[in-house]
Parts: C-alpha cells; sequence; structure tokens
C-alpha cells in the first residue's frame, strides 16, 4: 500500500486474535430461512404468527417436515467448505446451520477472529447459492411445483456466523453431542407436529396446543398410534444429523486403546509432543487436501466415532483406506 497522509486510518482497525491452543467451531447460521418477519401484528397467536412469519423455507417451497433436497444443499455446501480449507478436520449440520471445527493447534489467518468467520460463512454461501441448481434441477424431483429451481433476488439465501473457543477435548465432545440432541429433539418435535397437520387435520395451533407437555415417548406413541410411523424408521439425516470429515483407514478399538495408553503416560511423565515445524504443517496440509471428503449420518454422542477416527482429535492424516 502506498503511502500517503490518509494512511494513519489504519490505526483504528482491530483484530481481536482468538484464544491459543483452543478448539476453534465457526457456526454458521441461515438468515430468514424460518426467522419471523418483523410487521405482523404481535396480538396474533404464537403458532400462526410462527407461520405467517416464515421465510425463505416457504417462499422457495420447502417440504415439511424435512426436505431431502434442501438437506443435501447444505450438505454439498459444507462439504466445499471443508475441502476448500484443509484445517477444518470436521463439520456438522442440522437443518439451516452447519457447525466447522479448526483443530486447537491452526495457526490459519492468525487466528483472526474477523478472518476466520468472514472466509468460511462466504465460502458457504458462495457454494450454497452456486449448487442451488444441482439441488432443485428441474425434473420429477420438483414437478410437483413444491419447490423453485432458480433464485429470487428478493429472497436470496444467506447466512451469518460466529466463532467460540473451546478449551478442552471434552468441551468439544459436548458441544457436539449438545448439537446432536438439539437435532434429535427439534426433528422428533416438528415430525409430529406435521403429521398432526398434514395426516391428522388440525391446524397450526391445534397442533401447537396437542403437543404441549409431552416428551419423547408421547411423541413416539402419537405417530405410531395415530399415523403409523416408526420414528427410528426415519432416515438418519433427519435424526441424527450430517457429519463430514476426511476419511482414512478407520482403527480398531484395541489399536487406538494402546496409543491413548502411550499419550496418557507420556503425559504423565511430562513429555509434551514435539512442535511441528511449518515444512511438516505443510505437508500434512497437502495430504489432507488429497484426502476424500464423506458425509455421513451417524452417532456422534458415544465414543465409537472418535476411537475409530483418531486423526480428528491429533490433527494429523491417517492412514489412506485400502
Amino acid at each position: 500500500m502506498a503511502n500517503s497522509k490518509y494512511e494513519y486510518v489504519r490505526t483504528f482497525e482491530r483484530d481481536e486474535l482468538l484464544l491459543p491452543n483452543t478448539w476453534l467451531v465457526v457456526r454458521i447460521d441461515g438468515r430468514g430461512f424460518h426467522k419471523y418477519a418483523d410487521c405482523l401484528p404481535r396480538s396474533m397467536n404464537a403458532a400462526d404468527l410462527a407461520f405467517l412469519r416464515s421465510r425463505l423455507s416457504d417462499h422457495y417451497g420447502f417440504e415439511k417436515p424435512n426436505d431431502v433436497r434442501a438437506l443435501n444443499l447444505m450438505n454439498l455446501a459444507a462439504t466445499h467448505v471443508v475441502t476448500s480449507i484443509p484445517e477444518i478436520v470436521l463439520a456438522y449440520g442440522v437443518s439451516d446451520e452447519y457447525s466447522f471445527v479448526f483443530h486447537k493447534s491452526t495457526n490459519l489467518f492468525e487466528r483472526r477472529n474477523a478472518k476466520l468467520v468472514s472466509t468460511v460463512v462466504s465460502t458457504f454461501t458462495a457454494a450454497y447459492v452456486a449448487l442451488w441448481p444441482t439441488a432443485f434441477q428441474s425434473g420429477s424431483a420438483w414437478e410437483d411445483g413444491t419447490a423453485r429451481a432458480s433464485l429470487d433476488v428478493a429472497m436470496l439465501p444467506t447466512f451469518d456466523g460466529r466463532v467460540v473457543c473451546y478449551p478442552s477435548w471434552e468441551n468439544l465432545r459436548d458441544y457436539l453431542s449438545w448439537r446432536q440432541v438439539d437435532c434429535h429433539i427439534n426433528n422428533l418435535y416438528n415430525t409430529t407436529f406435521w403429521a398432526l397437520v398434514q395426516k391428522g387435520g388440525m391446524s397450526h395451533t391445534q397442533a401447537e396446543e396437542f403437543l404441549k407437555g409431552t416428551v419423547s415417548a408421547d411423541k413416539n406413541e402419537i405417530l405410531w398410534s395415530r399415523f403409523g410411523i416408526n420414528y427410528n424408521n426415519e432416515p438418519d439425516m433427519f435424526r441424527k444429523g450430517s457429519v463430514i470429515y476426511r476419511e482414512y483407514a478407520l482403527e480398531t478399538t484395541a489399536t487406538r486403546a494402546e496409543q491413548e495408553a502411550e499419550e496418557v503416560d507420556e503425559a504423565w511423565r511430562g513429555i509434551e509432543p514435539p512442535p511441528v515445524s511449518k515444512t511438516q504443517a505443510e505437508k500434512m496440509r497437502k495430504i489432507r487436501q488429497k484426502a476424500k471428503v464423506v458425509t455421513r449420518h451417524v452417532d456422534i454422542i458415544r465414543d465409537e466415532f472418535w476411537v475409530q477416527r483418531p486423526w480428528i482429535k491429533s490433527g494429523k492424516p491417517g492412514k489412506p483406506p485400502e
């Protein structure tokens, strides 16, 4: 940048550097997908207000309670983000939100808050818009008029984002478990609610009132006894969300147990893992770029997922799959 008398304005800029040695989670959320407009009268009851105020999902005719095309589009956009940014070790998504996890050792953008969030959000939004025709392509998938294959400038999908630092692996696991539990709770409610509306002939208000005070067992019973729906047979993507990560050869529980025992022993003896040099970091980055990025709909609350995929915690690429 050329020197000038106006350059002093740069002194007003401030960067927020995120805490070192913490797991970074950038969570993006769709803006206006299900949120409320501000112009409707507040005297209306909550249920009708919510449904009249819903915006983007209704504008484009998303199917309720879940639109496979819309969820697949979210997954495609998130896969593009993970592929484009090798420092991301895992992403988890449900509905119109996605969480992108950076390893605690990352120094991408010198851990500047604004750069990390803006890069993830802009990359995701660009991919979402560019891939929209792929998800909502012309043909039998949408000839019934339930979704539009082209975007309206007046109703473009946008996303906001924030970043949170988690100081320990346990904190990160709890965060991801929280998101998956929320996925289950919300999907069970929505599945029951829309069954009452679409198949039971109830209004939105009646369905909301009917479900007040019910627990999971009650909702499962309503689905089965009234509509013959076994919630456990609903697609895993609806019930568990989507997990995106780089695929390497899975490790057995026994192998991982031995490695963890060695790590615990070294930690007890005060042996710190050697720092990764810039050359090593760049080499690992290139390996990650070549790895296959996959999307799965699995349980990430139990330990099995993480035990078989130790490279997520270590940040080091695993062995190529056979």
